[in-house]
């Protein structure tokens, strides 16, 4: 595969390589995490949202999500942290959209309170989110550029 570079808006900037875990819609931090905030399960963060089905079932922890934004309720942001604080957390946040407010909440708090950075671009773009597929390697650049292969 050839490699692909998106330049998008680094909002928590960063290096990290790693493989990219993709979701063409939204992310629901509450429903993705249900399991997790009420089971206090530290080894997995298995997605619990069964509306999506691209991450279903899926291992969330430590994963570079690659998705339009994330939406749910308020509830959202403090799922980013306490996912963190359980140490299942995402490594970053790659969005083709603008960061929406339950993420920037979630990991701006998270990064000023608790000094846990979860890597976060947005603004890459709709031609990102097309060309990366689940697996494949990503590399994140501290000037917010993203390599896919």
């Amino acid at each position: 595969m050839a490699k692909k570079t998106f330049k998008g808006r680094p909002i928590l900037p960063g290096n990290l390589e790693g493989k990219a875990l993709v979701s063409k819609q939204a992310f629901n931090t509450t429903a993705s995490y249900f399991e997790n905030m009420f089971a206090g399960n530290t080894e997995t963060a298995p997605c619990t949202d069964a509306n999506n089905p691209e991450l279903f079932k899926k291992d969330l922890k430590g994963a570079i999500i690659c998705t339009t934004q994330t939406v749910g309720s308020t509830m959202g942001a403090g799922c980013i942290m306490g996912m963190n604080d359980l140490g299942v957390g995402a490594k970053a946040f790659l969005f083709s959209s603008h960061i929406d407010s339950i993420a920037a909440a979630g990991v701006i708090i998270d990064d000023i309170w608790n000094n846990r950075r979860v890597i976060t671009i947005d603004l890459l773009g709709d031609e990102f989110l097309e060309s990366v597929k689940t697996g494949d390697p990503i590399a994140i650049r501290e000037d917010g550029t993203v390599e896919i292969g």
